[in-house]
């Protein structure tokens, strides 16, 4: 991400990482339409597994071309100076992020199981997750373009807002419009919030956004690990998704807090 980010600023692009992230939406797409295209064979999911790694495998040629080569040849040096925020702002940053973390597991990981045991979608998990790609693939585009109107911190406010209300739907209504309203709230932000805070992260350090993009990212692995497990402790205890999905809102909303807090905050 780091290479991409430089390589956009070296070729006087927007530094903006939503047409990055923009792939992990259509990559959703695809695979989730692969893997309907084998469950109407009664692909096992061995089958349904390999038939996932000759795909990446064939999709990495080009990526791996294309990327941009992460070593100074032929790169312009960015001469834009370094713009660190202060201890506060980072720290209230990383915390939020955290939020958007255990937000984005709890949905992404059950989503597909919370379809399956609605009754009546039973074998339309599938489908759910096609709609969360569908909606992911041009929302970081788009959320790009808000940051840009309104500044990172209220474009992430706004995100977070509506990714919360798309986690705690499901728990509120399982009918199918709410269930489809909260895939593509779900789909429209999570990757965005991603794209949001990286974004931001790199352009305090231009010439080396790993310093401060890479932090950021721990905040949000330690998130996805935490997450589930919490998750189905609650799942084994009441016998549903609900009391996981309130927690995991209730979690994103802190998140939102934060971001509040930075609004307050001087950037250095």
């Amino acid at each position: 991400m780091q290479g991409n980010l430089k390589w956009l600023v070296n070729n006087n692009h927007r530094a903006e990482l939503g047409i990055h992230f923009a792939g992990a939406g259509i990559s959703i797409v695809v695979t989730s339409l692969l893997v309907q295209s084998m469950l109407a064979t009664n692909s096992n999911w061995q089958q349904q597994w390999i038939a996932l790694a000759i795909l990446a495998a064939i999709i990495a040629i080009p990526a791996w071309r294309w990327m941009p080569h992460p070593s100074a040849h032929g790169q312009v040096k960015v001469t834009k100076k370094a713009n660190p925020p202060s201890k506060t702002f980072k720290l209230l940053m990383m915390l939020a992020y955290f939020c958007a973390g255990y937000g984005y597991a709890v949905s992404s990981t059950f989503i597909v199981d919370i379809v399956e045991r609605v009754e009546g979608l039973k074998g339309q998990g599938s489908i759910a997750f096609l709609l969360v790609g569908l909606a992911a693939t041009p929302a970081t585009l788009i959320w790009d373009s808000i940051a840009r109107r309104t500044g990172f911190i209220k474009a992430l406010i706004a995100a977070y807002t509506l990714l919360l209300i798309g986690i705690i739907l499901p728990a509120i209504s399982d009918t199918l419009p709410v269930i489809i309203i909260s895939t593509l709230l779900f789909g429209g932000t999570f990757i965005a919030c991603v794209s949001l805070v990286l974004t931001m992260a790199g352009n305090f350090y231009p010439s080396n956004p790993a310093r401060s993009m890479g932090t950021m990212t721990l905040a949000y692995g330690d998130a996805q690990i935490i997450a589930p497990i919490p998750s189905g402790c609650l799942l084994e205890y009441f016998g549903n998704y609900n009391m996981a999905l309130y927690l995991s809102a209730f979690i994103v909303m802190i998140g939102t807090w934060f971001l509040f807090g930075l609004l307050k905050k001087p950037l250095l």
